[in-house]
């Protein structure tokens, strides 16, 4: 079975940290391009950064930049969102998706064209 699962999601207080992962399971990650994306309640699901499994480009809303990083872990099949200097704004479900189509750069907010979602994780940051 193809899929994706996020975990690491959590209640974590006003400038604090929590690092995402997004594991997939039944296909490598290779090659693939990889995005994070969020939806705070009543929202629309917005991305938040991405990245290319090839070249390792990474991109970020500005919303984020400078707080949050994308990496990647091969052995693991794994992708990472460090999430640093929370805010309560940050308060969202968080999802990872993958894009099988290799790509030199990509754009945080490209929502369409990602083969595999996972179901999200919960990040809560509240005092």
């Amino acid at each position: 079975q193809l899929q994706l699962v996020e975990s690491g999601g959590g209640l974590v207080q006003p400038g604090g940290s929590l690092r995402l992962s997004c594991v997939a399971s039944g296909f490598t990650l290779d090659y693939y391009t990889i995005g994070w994306f969020r939806q705070a309640p009543g929202k629309e699901r917005e991305g938040i950064s991405c990245i290319t499994r090839s070249n390792r480009n990474t991109n970020y809303a500005d919303s984020v930049k400078g707080r949050f990083t994308i990496s990647t872990d091969n052995v693991k099949n794994t992708v990472y969102l460090q999430m640093n200097d929370l805010k309560p704004e940050d308060t969202a479900v968080y999802y990872c998706a993958a894009d099988r189509i290799p790509r030199e750069w990509c754009r945080y907010d490209r929502k369409t064209g990602y083969d595999y979602w996972g179901q999200g994780t919960q990040v809560t940051v509240s005092a």
